[in-house]
């Protein structure tokens, strides 16, 4: 990657009080541990479970809190919903701790980050059930965000993506998928007894994830059609609205990454979770047990 020197003001953007714009974190108070998500309220409830809270933060609809967990420095951010926020928190994370706030220049030993991802997800195969977790072994983006940057090929699996387009007969005004793989330490360490699948990252809740209110869609049998898919013998299971980014943009930049989500709604049963918050809590215990 070409190193960086000098960012001009207007590029690396800064509060007033000299951390990072919309995160509001400087380097000591990120952890090399960091727990993403969605919800801000989500925030509070796995911070609850620290033995000890360092820092905390809040700026719009991204909280922060790092602390300590069973002797663990871990650090739990939201991010709102989309991979634009996606964009935003995990260019400014790894700023933080890999450029130099004060003279603008890339640091020339940098950080390693494990970034674990813990959302909620539609899933639409229906040997997953509700309430059960599905770990993002893959990930396919229909949302475009990783063809505004370069070097997207050391991490973009060709096959993957050109296989999908293949098998869904992709229509070609749509954004083209791109295919990415997990970091397999954190796999192997965080899920090693969960299902294993490829998640379809949508930019959207409705039409983009096969929803239809009252405009048709493009597509009526993307859904059908997606539950048919497999990769090296994992299957397509589950939509949700951040990972693609989150895959690409952390393992460009060096970072492991791991997304595991709790299914709430099976796409294929109809089934709906009712009150899917002692599994979302059962999740983050093990997160942070296992992180």
């Amino acid at each position: 990657m070409k190193s960086r020197n000098n960012l001009m003001n207007s590029e690396l953007v800064l509060a007033p009080d000299n951390s990072m714009y919309h995160i509001r974190l400087k380097p000591e108070m990120v952890s090399d541990n960091i727990i993403l998500v969605g919800d801000p309220a989500r925030v509070n409830t796995i911070s609850s479970f620290f033995d000890k809270k360092i820092y905390e933060t809040s700026n719009r609809e991204i909280y922060s809190c790092t602390g300590v967990y069973k002797g663990k420095t871990i650090t739990v951010l939201s991010t709102g919903m989309g991979v634009d926020n996606i964009d935003i928190v995990v260019t400014e994370l790894d700023a933080c701790v890999n450029i130099d706030l004060a003279t603008r220049k890339e640091l020339e030993n940098k950080r390693k980050l494990n970034i674990v991802r813990i959302g909620t997800c539609g899933c639409f195969n229906k040997e997953i059930g509700v309430g059960q977790c599905i770990a993002s072994q893959y990930v396919i983006g229909i949302d475009g965000i990783m063809y505004f940057y370069k070097n997207k090929e050391n991490v973009l699996i060709k096959e993957l993506s050109d296989s999908f387009v293949e098998f869904m007969d992709w229509l070609p005004n749509l954004p083209r998928p791109y295919g990415v793989q997990c970091s397999d330490s954190l796999l192997e360490r965080l899920a090693f007894d969960m299902h294993k699948a490829i998640t379809i990252t949508a930019p959207g809740f409705y039409g983009p994830q096969g929803r239809q209110i009252r405009i048709e869609l493009a597509d009526e049998n993307i859904n059908s059609k997606i539950g048919g898919f497999s990769f090296n013998g994992v299957k397509a299971a589950n939509y949700e609205m951040e990972t693609s980014s989150l895959y690409a943009l952390a393992k460009n930049l060096g970072h492991n990454v791991l997304t595991i989500c709790n299914v709430i709604a099976n796409r294929e049963t109809g089934e709906f979770a009712e009150d899917y918050h002692p599994a979302m809590n059962n999740l983050i215990k093990l997160v942070l047990d296992r992180i």
